[in-house]
């Protein structure tokens, strides 16, 4: 690569370009830890890409009809971070950019969501950022439809490498991509043959633009070093009506020693050779230096944005101060006012008629009347729709026909739904929800892992909860499930009991603007437990007093979701024989354990024999079996051993004991 012909035949480029690789090279140097390479070796792209191409305004990073920019490549977070320092945006100082990778800086390891403004999506976990892209590019068309060309119009680019597209979530989202034609999406891939290992050949073979084609992508194939080339194919990408892939060959490390090579991927930190790559580019010597007028050159690339952003405000400002309202209340991640007494009103209905119904039904019911009052809502299912229940009947389905479609059918992809989901979130004005079964949630793990991590309000639908499903036997039956989610930090996991408390956690889901929602809900039908009507929304504290002893308070039952069931009736076997028995339904662990601790121990009082009822692993249970601080020694696990099996699900409950009798029969060897 002759370094010296790039620099000649565009200088400003080049001088452009060589500020994002040397402060890069500068940071990774300071650091001692960090990836160089990307960075270097798509700072041409990068920089034609924010220069001709990308609308963005850095004192408006929130703006929302701003071109959203994801490097789903996310270990060369330096390149994101310098092009933020250079072209303005508040949050990424130069000493934002000298602290790369230290405590407490904006500058993380990874890019991560939340630090600074202007950092789309959270990314590091190959494959995640281009998943994430596709829902970026949904919501961008539902809301375009739904708003008009004027109000929503624009495009999402991702920046990918070859560690992205050989993750296997990436077929899935490229395959939904092309299926639905999201002709406002751009992929970038920096095609340099290089990885962690070696070429890219020991592994993988594959032909990326020939998948992509398949997959139904407009495909182009540049020099990613030629900004020419660079600007021709992102234009006609735009152009296309199709996802855009442009595969741009480049060198990683461009310039360096370690070009092409291993090394050349991550850290660069030897001072002799960044000197020599600095005098090879004909950039400034000293540590962290950008040319002034390469700095201004920048700036103004930057401030060409606040005229485009000017003049979406007056459009916006021709809209009725309702649809103004509806739309930044969407963007705002607030609910609709008339949402409580939607969800009250569907409670005080089945509390009356308490109907006996799988809880999988229960949401369905409660998305009846909810989908209609809040239209960002977004529906989905991994091929799963009539067994998940997530389809209502005002939604319509979104396709390349029907862009104001709010349903989405997406296939046997569970991972790329959720990554997909996370973008909706992530683009602002959309509040998703997906269905897959339970089990499938390992499927589904990394992005969800990632709704907690950035703190968005991703809804999971979770059906088929328990060896309740019976005769498909333990593939299916999610017996370490709960326990899993559970563990996971910022995630709301809720297991309802009946339909008043599913819709409750409904409710939870859908005001929350900082935690992703875990529903975990039954395949066999459950009855109304919640028999008398309750403005308050009980599931909102956790964990309450369902049902109290009538004598003695000797044992509290503590069960979630079916089992709240099985525990009402051992109650009753108990209470005939004269020991005093309270029930507890803990619908979610996590809402119980942010109540103050009065209220927990009004909940769960020392001194009875303590029982939890639950169709999956003890794993977790013991918090609350033994108390806060471990000081309850009579406390007993009504649940799963092992793994289920293949038999109907009544059957499956009596073999493994999870019973009423085998509950009560348990309270009374601890009270003895």
């Amino acid at each position: 690569m002759d370094i010296k012909a790039l620099r000649t035949a565009h200088p400003e480029h080049w001088n452009k370009a060589a500020a994002i690789r040397t402060l890069t090279l500068d940071a990774v140097a300071a650091a001692n830890s960090g990836h160089s390479g990307m960075p270097m070796g798509m700072a041409d792209v990068a920089t034609v890409l924010f220069e001709k191409h990308l609308n963005f305004d850095p004192k408006a990073p929130a703006w929302p009809d701003r071109d959203r920019f994801i490097l789903s490549a996310g270990h060369g977070s330096m390149l994101l971070y310098s092009l933020m320092y250079l072209t303005g945006y508040e949050d990424i100082t130069l000493d934002q950019v000298k602290d790369f990778r230290q405590w407490g800086a904006k500058t993380a390891g990874h890019p991560e969501f939340g630090h600074a403004r202007g950092i789309e999506t959270t990314t590091g976990p190959l494959g995640q950022g281009i998943a994430n892209s596709v829902g970026f590019a949904i919501a961008e068309e539902i809301q375009r439809a739904t708003w008009g060309k004027k109000i929503i119009d624009h495009n999402t680019y991702v920046i990918a490498g070859d560690g992205c597209l050989m993750e296997g979530v990436s077929q899935e989202a490229i395959g939904l991509a092309g299926m639905q034609k999201l002709g406002h999406l751009c992929v970038l891939w920096d095609n340099n043959n290089i990885t962690i290992d070696g070429t890219v050949d020991m592994a993988d073979i594959t032909d990326q633009p020939a998948r992509f084609a398949a997959s139904g992508w407009h495909v182009q194939s540049i020099d990613g070093h030629d900004p020419e080339a660079i600007d021709a194919a992102l234009t006609a990408a735009k152009a296309d009506p199709r996802p855009s892939m442009i595969a741009c060959k480049t060198h990683i490390a461009l310039g360096h020693a370690a070009q092409d090579t291993s090394k050349g991927h991550g850290a660069l930190t030897n001072a002799d050779q960044l000197k020599a790559t600095k005098e090879l580019y004909g950039a400034p010597l000293g540590d962290f230096e950008v040319a002034a007028d390469v700095k201004a050159q920048w700036e103004a690339i930057g401030a060409r944005g606040a005229e485009t952003r000017a003049a979406w405000e007056e459009r916006f400002a021709t809209l009725s101060g309702t649809k103004q309202a509806e739309f930044n209340r969407a963007y705002a991640g607030e609910a609709p006012k008339k949402l409580s007494a939607t969800i009250r009103a569907l409670k005080k209905q089945i509390s009356e008629s308490q109907p006996k119904v799988a809880t999988r039904k229960s949401s369905e019911m409660t998305l009846e009347v909810v989908n209609p009052i809040m239209g960002e809502t977004i529906g989905g299912s991994a091929d799963l729709t009539g067994s998940n229940n997530t389809k209502t009947s005002d939604l319509g389905i979104f396709n390349p026909d029907n862009r104001k479609g709010r349903y989405i059918y997406y296939g046997v992809r569970e991972h790329g739904m959720a990554a997909a989901m996370n973008g909706m979130a992530l683009h602002g004005g959309a509040r998703p929800y997906g269905g897959t079964f339970m089990c499938f949630t390992d499927y589904a793990r990394g992005a969800m892992r990632l709704s907690a991590l950035m703190g968005i309000p991703t809804t999971y639908v979770m059906t088929h909860d328990s060896i309740g499903l019976g005769e498909d036997g333990p593939t299916h039956q999610p017996v370490e499930h709960l326990a899993m989610m559970r563990a996971t930090p910022n995630t709301h996991v809720f297991r309802p009991a009946d339909t008043v408390e599913t819709a409750e956690s409904w409710e939870m889901a859908l005001t929350s603007t900082s935690t992703p929602s875990v529903l975990c809900l039954s395949r066999q039908n459950l009855p109304t437990v919640r028999t008398e009507h309750k403005t308050k929304n009980l599931t909102a504290q956790g964990a309450y007093v369902l049902a109290e002893a009538t004598g003695k308070r000797q044992a509290i039952l503590m069960a979630t979701g079916s089992e709240v069931e099985v525990a009402l009736a051992a109650r009753d076997l108990l209470e005939a024989e004269g020991i005093g028995t309270r029930v507890v339904s803990m619908p979610c662990w996590e809402l119980f354990e942010a109540q103050d601790e009065s209220y927990r121990k009004r909940v769960l009082p020392a001194g009875p024999v303590r029982v939890a009822i639950e169709a999956g692993v003890r794993l977790g249970w013991d918090k609350w079996l033994m108390g806060e601080r471990g000081n309850n020694k009579k406390a007993g696990f009504v649940g799963m051993p092992g793994f289920g099996a293949s038999a109907p699900a009544e059957r499956l409950f009596e073999e493994f004991g999870i019973t009423a009798k085998d509950t009560a029969d348990l309270v009374k060897s601890l009270i003895k």
